[in-house]
């Protein structure tokens, strides 16, 4: 979900304008900078000092639980599952993939629609949800009769987070589990899609991009849904944009250059490169003192209560989710400059993207704004004969499954509906 997704360009950490930037001289541009960094750092202070927060509802289960065991000592991995009312006729397995900060217990009515058709399992990635053991444990104590718990401490999870490889650890995980549990209700081996979700889209796009052997279970993926993935740098409306949006930009556009030549002229080139090469080490180094024990606890911003109206359009949904203690409200900013890292490094290779994918976006969604979406697919729709795009025009909303009705059910049954044309393609 793009919860902090900070300022709000936490959860959906950034990929690569299709802007031209104007190269700037070097007095300018460095006293800009330092304007710019000095201001963003006095507004992630101010977000981030004395924060709390609780729940006191136990976890939103849906579906059977299997357990899969974790190395290194993290806690168990747990995978949801619902299958049809007859699963032997189960047509295919769904994997259901959330964004960042928020949890799958929020997708069990996403589940239930789609377990009329389809086995359908559903996870909680590396430090979200039940994989995160601050919410584990207030969930267990809970669950034992305790009072209401204290989770605002639920973001050092984020500890080991430098960029998505654990969370793409989890995707494979969670991926083997569901083939595993979802041949079992058959004796043939049935296609498996993966529904996905703005940070969630990104994981599992670079997770499939990645070289594997012929065992591995991203082959048995036939197709993927991406609504709104995280494919481009977020663009923070209003005055926080005004103060954010400069300072997002010049880092990303000083990580795409970073030690990656682009075809430009000599001069720009040269300019390009030397600009990452100071920037790109000075903000790394800057997040990573940021999220050091002592400096942590109060320039960890808060996501900001803007970043809700642009989820959905459904107010009922908005309170659930201000209500709801089990998203995480806070990213370290290591992890976030490392999600800009990831999104670099995707954008830079998405042209071999070849799994048959339905994507959704919001012509007008901050959050992961069109251009990174509109960029992806002018790189891949030709890949295959089944991409599919749904540009949502004059929308601005980001979780597109949580939209009001009509739209939801609507949006639901085109995926269906995408999905039942792949399968009839694979026959």
């Amino acid at each position: 979900m793009a919860f902090h997704h900070i300022f709000s360009f936490y959860e959906q950490l950034p990929a690569e304008p299709r802007r031209r930037y104007v190269p700037l001289n070097g007095a300018c541009l460095f006293g800009r900078a330092r304007i710019l960094i000095s201001l963003f750092l006095m507004l992630v202070a101010l977000s981030g000092c004395a924060y709390q927060k609780f729940v006191s509802e136990p976890y939103p289960r849906w579906g059977d639980e299997s357990s899969i065991y974790q190395s290194s000592g993290n806690v168990p991995l747990i995978l949801r599952t619902l299958v049809p009312p007859e699963p032997a006729k189960a047509s295919a397995c769904v994997l259901l993939v959330h964004g960042m900060n928020e949890h799958i217990g929020r997708y069990g009515e996403v589940a239930h629609y789609f377990s009329r058709q389809f086995f359908v399992a559903g996870f909680d990635f590396y430090a979200h949800g039940l994989s995160n053991p601050v919410l584990q444990q207030a969930d267990q104590a809970l669950a034992a009769g305790a009072g209401k718990q204290e989770v605002g401490d639920a973001f050092l999870a984020q500890l080991l987070l430098h960029d998505l490889e654990p969370l793409r650890r989890t995707l494979d995980r969670a991926l083997r589990q569901t083939i595993a549990l979802c041949d079992a209700q058959s004796d043939s081996k049935r296609p498996v899609f993966i529904v996905s979700h703005s940070l969630g889209a990104l994981v599992a796009a670079s997770y499939l991009l990645q070289v594997r052997n012929e065992d591995d279970p991203a082959k048995r993926v036939r197709g993927i849904v991406f609504l709104a993935p995280a494919f481009a740098v977020s663009e923070p409306p209003g005055w926080r944009g005004w103060v954010a949006n400069p300072l997002i930009k010049l880092s990303f556009h000083a990580e795409t250059h970073f030690q990656h030549p682009q075809n430009e002229p000599l001069p720009l080139l040269l300019f390009n490169q030397l600009l990452s090469l100071i920037t790109v080490p000075l903000l790394d180094g800057m997040f990573e003192v940021f999220s050091w024990p002592g400096l942590r606890s109060f320039l960890t911003p808060v996501s900001p209560g803007w970043v809700t109206d642009y989820l959905t359009d459904n107010e009922e949904e908005k309170a659930r989710m201000r209500a709801d203690g089990w998203i995480v409200r806070r990213s370290l900013l290591r992890y976030v400059k490392g999600i800009e890292e990831e999104v670099v490094h995707f954008r830079r290779n998405m042209d071999q993207f070849t799994i048959p994918y339905y994507l959704v976006y919001s012509e007008h969604d901050p959050i992961t704004p069109a251009w990174g979406n509109e960029d992806f697919s002018r790189a891949t729709l030709k890949n295959h004969s089944d991409n599919e795009v749904l540009a949502l025009p004059n929308l601005r909303y980001h979780q597109h499954l949580f939209l009001k009705e009509p739209a939801r059910t609507e949006l639901l049954m085109k995926i269906e509906q995408w999905m039942d044309l792949r399968l009839r393609t694979l026959e």
